[in-house]
């Protein structure tokens, strides 16, 4: 089993961030470029990888009183995955995910995994700051 976990610290108050964040519409704007969701009938979705070329049934669930994202393959097991906002005080707010990996063969490594993470938490950031800045002008 393979774990990873990146966090970043947005300038906006953490019910901002969770509301982009958990925006079904607009998932495809932050994800991993080679990541797409198929919302359907949530908390059924379906994932389409671009590096396998398979789409995976999985579970998307949104808990808008915790501030938590929870996702994860429904047959295969293959992994798991969650995204947590909290405030940090001065309305800034603080972005978790972590990705829990059960089957190699879902594992893309820890170079990529960290990039994806990464280049993840920047367009969120990204989205949010678009937002906010339209919501104050």
């Amino acid at each position: 089993m393979a774990e990873y976990e990146r966090s970043r610290t947005m300038p906006a108050q953490p019910e901002h961030v969770f509301d982009q964040a958990a925006n079904l519409g607009q998932l495809d704007a932050w994800l991993p470029d080679a990541v797409h969701v198929d919302v359907g009938d949530p908390p059924a979705v379906t994932v389409h990888e671009d590096r396998s070329g398979e789409d995976m049934p999985a579970l998307l669930r949104s808990e808008p009183d915790q501030m938590r994202l929870e996702w994860g393959t429904r047959e295969q097991g293959g992994y798991t995955g969650w995204l947590q906002v909290a405030g940090i005080g001065s309305g800034a707010s603080e972005v978790t995910v972590h990705l829990s990996f059960f089957d190699d063969g879902h594992d893309p490594g820890e170079q990529a995994v960290n990039d994806a993470l990464e280049g993840s938490l920047r367009r969120l950031e990204e989205q949010v700051r678009m937002r906010v800045d339209n919501a104050a002008g």
